[in-house]
């Protein structure tokens, strides 16, 4: 299984690791701080760096459907793998501009969480927006999330992860507001999010290590998808 080394520590934006499989997935590493597409959240992008210098662009990342946890790094188109073979030391660097905005976005849908208290049936992340689908009937309104998102950036809360088992989830089931995406089953514990005072669920995506480090961002949109479903679209301001 790969090393999941974004799971302990989002901050990370390069690492040492060593190839082991090449297949039409793509290319997997014994240990990776590429974040694969899932929970809503897109997957990294980034290069690998073999010892010798030689440049491999890696357009996105993803959970390999063939190979249970394990992570494909997916090539540019018409890359060329040659100096890539299993068993080559490469240097593993995300994107980190992209990162960032995966990480600010993502924090940024839990601060909305906690401001609207409804089960989330949709939601994505990219480094271009985010969006949440609520489970409800009722009118939501721009400026008002938008000045709650503010307060609760300038707050200052600090934001960190912790895991708990299974069975403590099970305990409280309350903690799930997905109704999309649940959490993963079968390890015996689950990742948390925590935002001190303001929201805990279980999340294993990217985030901000405050939500000071969310900055500005701002409710650009809000749709009226079903009689049962508001959807909220995300945007950085300034």
């Amino acid at each position: 299984m790969t090393e999941e080394l974004f799971r302990e520590d989002a901050s990370l934006l390069e690492c040492r690791a060593t190839v082991v499989a090449v297949d039409e997935a793509g290319l997997v590493l014994d240990r990776t701080v590429f974040y694969p597409l899932g929970g809503g959240q897109a997957g990294d992008a980034g290069t690998l760096t073999n010892e010798a210098g030689a440049v491999l662009v890696i357009a996105d990342a993803r959970k390999h459907q063939a190979r249970a946890g394990d992570i494909a790094h997916v090539p540019a188109t018409g890359a060329d793998l040659s100096a890539f073979a299993p068993g080559t030391r490469v240097t593993a660097r995300i994107d980190a501009e992209r990162r960032r905005a995966h990480m600010r976005f993502h924090t940024a849908t839990h601060l909305l969480c906690a401001l609207v208290p409804h089960p989330v049936d949709g939601c994505s992340i990219t480094a271009g927006y985010a969006r949440l689908d609520f489970h409800m009937a009722e009118p939501l309104d721009k400026d008002t999330l938008t000045a709650g998102i503010a307060r609760l950036v300038a707050e200052a809360h600090p934001v960190r992860h912790r895991w708990i088992s299974e069975e403590e989830l099970d305990a409280n089931p309350g903690l799930v507001r997905s109704m999309s995406v649940q959490p993963p089953r079968g390890l015996g514990r689950v990742r948390v999010l925590e935002i001190e005072g303001v929201d805990l669920q279980p999340c294993g995506g990217t985030h901000v290590a405050n939500t000071a480090d969310v900055g500005a961002v701002i409710v650009t949109k809000i749709e009226k998808k079903s009689a049962t479903t508001r959807r909220v679209v995300l945007g950085f301001g300034g």
